[in-house]
């Protein structure tokens, strides 16, 4: 059967495969276009299958805060060059959108969505074999919060991070005072919001290795407790985000700002949540 240009661009329109596959998959399948597109889709499966054990250490950080709806995604590709690439970002974007509106619990229950009548893991199939790379989506998180969402998106879309104020309703002030505390989590990476929310393993590993380091040094064993715990007090100023110095003010602690603006919009302030994505960290 003669494969005609108008077949090809069918096909190509339906899949969104180069020509040059639409071309083959037709000859191969003898122009039955359904033949064709399922030809298509396990060629898809059998690269996607190819590239399952290679690494995915580029790609994008996305975010989206709609009414107090924020939805900050990573997904993750083999190559900057594709990471770039206008299919590639069509998939991340619509992995997006439907973490937004469907509020999967997982990566796994996002992928069993169905979109524009495919499952996002046939999708990402497709996308795969279309690309040639390790596609994945990494890790997402959802706010929802009657006080304020700031997003911040560090230039290259390696790097987000997205942060919640509690204590007052939509405020300049409080937005202003978000996006500064956003861009010091991206460039200071704090591990919580204050000591308080410092996981017990992490407070106990740090103290270990504390004492251990005084021990090594030859310090009296009565004293290693109490350098230990003031090295960790040290830790705490310089990984909790509430105790750092503020980066645009460094006469004050991020808690000090806090407070300033609190007291100027006449309302209590708390920092509640944050998450900082990096691509590949």
């Amino acid at each position: 059967m003669e494969i005609t240009a108008a077949m090809v661009k069918e096909l190509r329109d339906k899949t969104g495969a180069g020509m040059m596959d639409c071309k083959k998959a037709l000859k191969e399948n003898d122009g039955d276009m359904q033949l064709s597109i399922d030809y298509l889709r396990k060629k898809g499966a059998a690269t996607a299958e190819k590239r399952a054990d290679r690494s995915a250490n580029e790609g994008v950080v996305l975010t989206d805060i709609t009414d107090g709806n924020g939805v900050i995604i990573e997904v993750n590709c083999e190559t900057d060059f594709v990471a770039r690439s206008e299919d590639f970002l069509g998939f991340a974007t619509r992995a997006l959108a439907l973490v937004k509106t469907e509020k999967p619990a997982d990566v796994d229950a996002l992928m069993a969505l169905e979109s524009d009548g495919l499952t996002m893991s046939d999708y990402l199939t497709e996308i795969i074999g279309k690309i040639g790379e390790k596609i994945e989506v990494r890790r997402f998180a959802q706010f929802n919060t009657d006080g304020n969402l700031i997003e911040y998106i560090h230039p290259g879309a390696k790097l987000g991070v997205m942060l919640e104020i509690t204590g007052a309703g939509a405020n300049d002030d409080v937005q202003k005072l978000g996006k500064d505390l956003a861009m010091q989590v991206a460039a200071m990476n704090p591990v919580a919001i204050d000591r308080d929310a410092v996981p017990v393993e992490v407070r106990e590993k740090e103290l270990e290795i504390y004492r251990q380091q005084a021990a090594e040094q030859g310090k009296p064993e009565n004293m290693l407790d109490r350098i230990a715990e003031g090295k960790l007090n040290k830790y705490f100023q310089e990984y909790t985000l509430l105790e750092q110095t503020f980066l645009k003010d460094t006469t004050k602690t991020v808690k000090d700002q806090v407070a300033a603006v609190a007291k100027d919009v006449g309302s209590a302030l708390k920092v509640t949540r944050f998450e900082r994505f990096q691509v590949g960290g």
